[in-house]
Order: C-alpha cells, then structure tokens, then sequence
C-alpha cells in the first residue's frame, strides 16, 4: 500500500478510572487544536484495568454529552460493542448523537470483547447480556451493519428477517445529519471480522503493536475487498496506538512505521491520569513531529 503523506490525528479516553471532569477538560482543550482532528472513547460496562470497582461510564451517553460541550472534533467509541445493544436501538443512539454533535460522528463498531481478558469477559453476566460464540457474534455484526444503514438511509419502513435480528416495520426518523450515513468504522484483526470491514466499512481500525502482523492484517483486508470487486484504497486504515508520557520517542517511532505501512488515520491513546495540558502536548511532542 502507498504511503499516505498526510496522517489525521486524533485522541482516546478511556472513560474509566477517571471523572467526568477529566475527560471533558482534556476534549475541550483538544477541540481548540487543529492538529487533534478526532477524539474517541470507548464501550466497556467495567473496568478492564486498574480498580475492578473503579468508575467507568457508559460510552454511548458520555459521548453525546462531549458532543454537545464540543464544536469541531470527529468523535466516535473506539469501538462499540454489537454484542451490548439491539442494532436498531444502536442505529437510534447513533443517530441522536449525530444530530447533537452537528453531523460530526463516525461511527465505530465491532464483534465485541472476546472471552479474555477476564476483566472483560465479566461484563455480560453482570448485566445479564449474552455471549455469544464467536461465529454467531461475526454474522450478528454482518447483519447489524445492514440494518443499521437501512435504518438511516431507506425512506420507508421495512420488515428484516436475518439469521441473527428480525425486525417488523423498522423505520428510522430523524436520519443522521451526514449524508448519506455516518462513516463506518469497523474495528478488529480477526479474519472473519475483516471480511465484515472490506464488506461495510468505509475506515477500518486495528490496535497497534506488532507492526509486522498489523501490515499482515491489512494486505488479507486488501484480498477481501479485491475479492467483492471493492477497491482496497476506498477503505481507510486506523490504528490506535498508546501514548508514552516518558518516552514519546516510542511513540512517534510507531507512527512513523504505521504511516509508512498505509495507516492514514491515527488514534493516539492516552494514559490516565491526564496531566494538565496534556492535549497540547500531546501534539508538541508526539503529533507536530510525526505529521
């Protein structure tokens, strides 16, 4: 894939072990930096790391409240879990916080958390959700993508008879500001996830790391899109990788080897506790250099 010589920046919260206060400092500080183009959270009901009884907030209602105390950042949860919410209910949440932020949400989606970590895993029992094996969560997300931009794009009410989701006279109104939807972010490095991404999403997002297997995981993207007739270059690449306070060199090195492996849209997560600042500088040390 060619290199891509402007990547687009943005910032992750991960709205646990924090207060409310925390987050809306750090993204109303980034919203005044042009450098920082979009901010995510993202969707667990508890902790997955620190304190197992520590604060976490819903990810879906915490982003509509920084979509109204914002302006211009993209926003999106990074991703949201098909498995917490009936898509057509997903469809109407998504929708809500489309119209709140002005038209500024991308829309992030995945099978959801797998069976480990533990921390993870726990969530479903504790609210008494399911979870499923992995082939019915991957064909539900398939589905779901269907029908939720059914839902936002078809002018008259329509009946849905899935494997997975049976819907009678589903019907979407308002409809997202963006037109024709919001943008479809797909996350995850599972095959059968990556078919679900060359099929329905217009930006595909995989956690750094192993920058070798993420460079693997894209050219399979680049087989699945060539093999429905898609052009693999119509679907943007995302990767989220974690920001070093103490050594942000490691930082920019990672990006730099992501941006020259194709990734254009960069997710830049940020540890907490959150200095003072730390959107500001988060561009000085780590955004300014690698851009």
């Amino acid at each position: 894939m060619p290199h891509t010589p402007r990547p687009r920046f943005g910032i992750m919260t991960a709205p646990m072990q924090v207060t409310y206060d925390d987050i809306v400092r750090v993204w109303r500080e980034a919203d005044a930096i042009a450098q920082i183009e979009h901010a995510w959270l993202f969707d667990h009901l508890m902790p997955i790391v620190g304190d197992p009884r520590g604060p976490i907030f819903e990810g879906w209602t915490l982003l509509a409240a920084l979509a109204a105390q914002t302006r211009r950042l993209r926003l999106g949860l990074l991703v949201t879990s098909n498995r917490f919410r009936p898509p057509a209910m997903l469809a109407k949440i998504a929708t809500t916080v489309d119209v709140v932020s002005g038209g500024r949400l991308d829309f992030g989606i995945g099978v959801g958390s797998r069976p480990n970590p533990p921390e993870a895993r726990r969530e479903y029992p504790a609210h008494g959700l399911p979870f499923q094996d992995t082939g019915h969560a991957v064909e539900s997300l398939a589905e779901a993508c269907t029908l939720i931009r059914r839902l936002w794009t078809e002018p008259e009410p329509f009946d849905f008879h899935g494997t997975h989701h049976h819907l009678t006279g589903a019907y979407g109104s308002p409809k997202p500001v963006q037109r024709p939807h919001p943008p479809i972010l797909v996350g995850g490095r599972a095959s059968a996830t990556l078919r679900v991404a060359a099929e329905h999403a217009d930006l595909w997002n995989i956690p750094g790391g192993d920058i070798a297997d993420v460079v693997r995981r894209s050219a399979l993207l680049d087989r699945y899109c060539t093999e429905i007739g898609r052009d693999p270059a119509t679907l943007t690449r995302s990767i989220h990788l974690p920001v070093s306070y103490d050594r942000p060199g490691r930082t920019r090195a990672a990006i730099a080897e992501a941006v020259d492996a194709g990734f254009g849209h960069v997710v830049l997560g940020l540890p907490a506790p959150y200095p003072a600042g730390v959107a500001q500088w988060v561009t000085d040390e780590v955004i300014k250099p690698s851009a």
